[in-house]
């Protein structure tokens, strides 16, 4: 193993042990993960939406599906030992994610309450995920 790489072993993780690089590169790659589990989540969701709600062809609501089952993997990619704490900072970056689809796709303009609920979450999410703790 080389030297610049920490190890994390968890007992919750049936003794695996986990590589990380750095604490930049593993925040890195923690949000790259998040993001695309988002992306997942939100645009699997939206292409069903379309199909279901505005009567979009079926293939398109099947996408959506597959899209969301990929969804459900790329959180197994994290770092983090556990599951209750990745699915609860990845509810605040689905917040984040949301409000930003809403505006880039829908052309729904977020006002001070969305932003201000989105920040509120973030703070949420870092406070979970990189607080010190023993």
């Amino acid at each position: 193993m080389q030297a610049h790489l920490k190890h994390l072993v968890c007992n919750n993780t049936g003794g695996r042990v986990y590589s990380r690089p750095g604490r930049k590169g593993f925040m890195l790659y923690a949000f790259l993960l998040f993001i695309a589990a988002g992306l997942a989540e939100i645009g699997g969701g939206y292409l069903v939406w379309l199909w279901l709600r505005e009567a979009k062809p079926f293939w398109l609501g099947m996408a959506g599906g597959i899209i969301l089952v990929l969804y459900g993997v790329i959180p197994t990619f994290q770092k983090f030992p556990s599951f209750g704490r990745v699915y609860a900072a990845y509810g605040g970056v689905f917040i984040i994610l949301s409000v930003l689809w809403g505006w880039w796709i829908d052309k729904k303009t977020p006002d001070i309450y969305d932003w201000s609920g989105a920040l509120i979450c973030l703070a949420g999410v870092l406070v979970m995920l990189w607080a010190p703790r023993h």
